[in-house]
């Protein structure tokens, strides 16, 4: 819902996402589109993931036990690998949680938005408990993501920089350079992001294609290395390896997981690209080439005991280093990409569900939905990727910090399925525990190796975490206790109908719109209009906007119009979540509805309200400051709405929290 001011309580927004309606998407693509998007997704969705054989088996094997034989390690670290991705990826994500998609998108935010309706019939009491709790839970794992896309940039695409260092003829010359050389890459990378990426992501899937064609190739010349690798296929040697070294086994888990971190990717992509083309690229093409490549890695390092302190690079050889060494750091910056554009994603949702407050989306392309950029998130994220660029100098470093994010957000993953398979599936308690425990203690079992990386810099993300949930928690508590005031402070609009009637105020030409988030209650601009200006146009529409509890709303159900009198008429819009409004546009179609006005005859009311603090507003006083800071930061109603800005009026008032 939208107000000129700020959204209402989180409630509202579980209210509208309760309403059962159609679903609007579109089929399965077929022929050339279906391939088309298996490609795209290769890039996209995969880019990620398919940087992870640049440091994963380095970093695991770095704190293997010295009392743990070479073959051990090696062929246990290498099992732990393939079975995580088969476990986490190929299980939880392909065959799983790609099921459970609201009305075809997927994601934190759209799984958390599929809870919340299907909690919605279950009223007050109990029911409203566990709404807050899948609503907290949404916050959670939206916060986690940014604390992925920050890290994730730096460790990439410094990772494949770091290749220079062993380059031919010149790696003493440009060594000392890399950090540099990353800083000014990535640097390039977010400041094209204004341009849009719609042109360069054609690009995305066929050079990502050529690098998994690369891993698979690189990995099939040394597999043969060592022909023991094999048996790293079997459980039996990854779970040998963790009983024979200890504590340091469990460890190890939190090293490994790096070679899962962008698998969420393939469930917050679903919507782009449909779930028939990601499965099919994850299956023929990304996960065997993984596997191949992962394998050959251990059969070079069992072969080789040297190459373990960079399998990788190793495995290239000198001829093909320099053409390797560029397509890896294509792939990293199409990974970072990936993650960049997947928070300007989130950021747009989160806006649209009220959990965070309006921020300036731009759109970038006239064609693609999906096309937009946030400038004060890129700026973020910016800054944030450079400063741990030039904190933590190499990929070593950043890998001590990386993982926790993602496992925290996987395992709220887990958690929200619970209520989507127990409430939409209709699955049994016996049937989802079967299902969802075993994931559930395998999360757990990463997240806990992941804290034991606290010291060496996970905390980076957990208090980037910490701070966006207590921005989105103040947000929209905030939001409901303005709400719950304005509501007791207003009057009805059908007792403004009354009053009107028995004492009819000067009337003026023209169309007057009030932008309101409750249309049962008066809106303040227009109390504010009749006590200081005494006048009422002569058509008045209250407009609510609404966000509905799914991805996208079809032209056909976007607009209600509901009669009141001959002076008023309240008009609902409405919205998916992953829909940027633009009233303007859905007004025109009201004139298809009956409702005709003339835009240059028309006036947008929006009510500007001046907050002052309380000690009793029900927030610390230091809670009510950031929530009014948060306000003033927020983006102008009528950029957001795309209001023509000459036909605006705004009326300001104080009012106490």
């Amino acid at each position: 819902m939208a107000n000129s001011d700020a959204p209402p309580a989180p409630e509202a927004y579980a209210a509208s996402a309760g309403h059962s309606e159609p679903d609007h998407g579109h089929g399965q693509p077929r022929g050339a589109d279906f391939w088309k998007l298996a490609l795209g997704s290769i890039g996209v969705v995969f880019g990620d993931i398919g940087t992870s054989p640049l440091y994963a088996l380095r970093e695991s094997l770095a704190h293997s036990r010295s009392g743990v034989g070479q073959e051990t390690a090696v062929l246990g670290v290498v099992s732990l690998v393939l079975w995580t991705l088969t476990l986490f990826v190929t299980i939880k994500y392909v065959i799983f949680f790609m099921r459970a998609d609201n009305k075809g998108e997927g994601g934190t935010l759209a799984l958390m938005a599929l809870a919340q309706k299907a909690l919605g019939g279950l009223g007050d009491g109990i029911g409203r408990k566990r709404t807050t709790a899948v609503f907290f839970l949404g916050i959670v794992g939206a916060a986690l993501f940014y604390g992925d896309g920050i890290i994730t940039p730096a460790i990439s695409v410094l990772s494949a920089v770091e290749g220079v260092k062993d380059a031919p003829h010149v790696g003493h010359i440009l060594g000392p350079y890399v950090v540099i050389i990353s800083a000014v890459i990535l640097i390039a990378l977010f400041l094209v992001q204004a341009k849009g990426t719609h042109r360069m992501a054609a690009l995305f899937g066929p050079v990502t294609l050529v690098w998994f064609l690369t891993l698979g190739g690189l990995g099939l010349i040394h597999i043969l290395d060592d022909p023991r690798i094999f048996r790293a296929l079997l459980p039996w040697y990854g779970i040998n390896f963790l009983l024979q070294d200890g504590f340091l086994g469990f460890v190890i888990l939190g090293s490994v997981f790096l070679c899962v971190t962008g698998a969420e990717a393939l469930y917050a992509d679903m919507g782009h690209f449909g779930k028939g083309p990601i499965k099919i690229s994850w299956l023929c093409l990304v996960f065997p080439c993984l596997l191949v490549n992962y394998l050959g890695q251990g059969a070079l390092i069992l072969h080789r005991p040297q190459s373990a302190g960079n399998p990788f690079w190793d495995m290239v050889p000198t001829a093909a280093y320099w053409p390797v060494l560029v397509l890896a750091t294509i792939a990293t910056v199409i990974a970072s990409q990936a993650v960049i554009t997947g928070a300007f994603s989130m950021t747009q949702q989160a806006v649209q569900l009220g959990l965070l407050p309006r921020i300036e989306i731009k759109r970038t392309s006239e064609t693609q939905a999906g096309q937009i950029f946030v400038p004060q998130v890129n700026r973020f994220l910016m800054v944030g990727v450079l400063v741990l660029l030039f904190v933590f100098q190499s990929s070593h470093r950043l890998a001590g910090a990386y993982g926790i994010a993602v496992t925290g957000a996987m395992f709220v993953d887990t958690l929200l399925a619970f209520v989507v398979v127990r409430l939409i599936w209709k699955w049994n308690l016996t049937q989802t525990g079967a299902l969802l425990v075993p994931l559930a203690m395998v999360d757990i079992v990463f997240i806990t190796s992941n804290m034991l990386k606290i010291p060496e810099g996970a905390w980076l993300p957990l208090v980037l975490g910490g701070i966006l949930v207590m921005v989105m928690v103040t947000w929209t508590k905030g939001a409901q206790i303005l709400s719950e005031k304005t509501r007791r402070d207003s009057v009805p609009l059908a007792d403004l109908v009354q009053i009107l009637a028995t004492r009819p105020p000067h009337r003026v030409s023209g169309s007057a719109i009030f932008l309101t988030g409750d249309p049962d209650m008066t809106p303040v601009a227009l109390m504010h209009n009749l006590k200081h200006n005494k006048v009422l146009h002569e058509k008045n529409v209250i407009l609510t906007v609404r966000t509905a509890g799914k991805p996208r709303v079809a032209d056909a159900d976007r607009i209600e119009i509901e009669k009141v009198d001959g002076d008023f008429q309240k008009v609902v819009v409405s919205y998916g979540f992953m829909e940027s409004p633009n009233l303007p546009k859905a007004l025109g179609q009201c004139r298809r509805l009956g409702l005709k006005y003339d835009i240059m005859a028309t006036s947008f009311f929006l009510g500007r309200r001046s907050i002052v603090p309380s000690a009793q507003s029900g927030m610390p006083l230091w809670q009510d400051h950031l929530f009014i800071f948060l306000m003033k930061n927020a983006a102008n109603p009528t950029d957001f709405f795309k209001i023509p800005p000459g036909r605006v009026v705004e009326l300001g008032a104080q009012i106490t929290v």
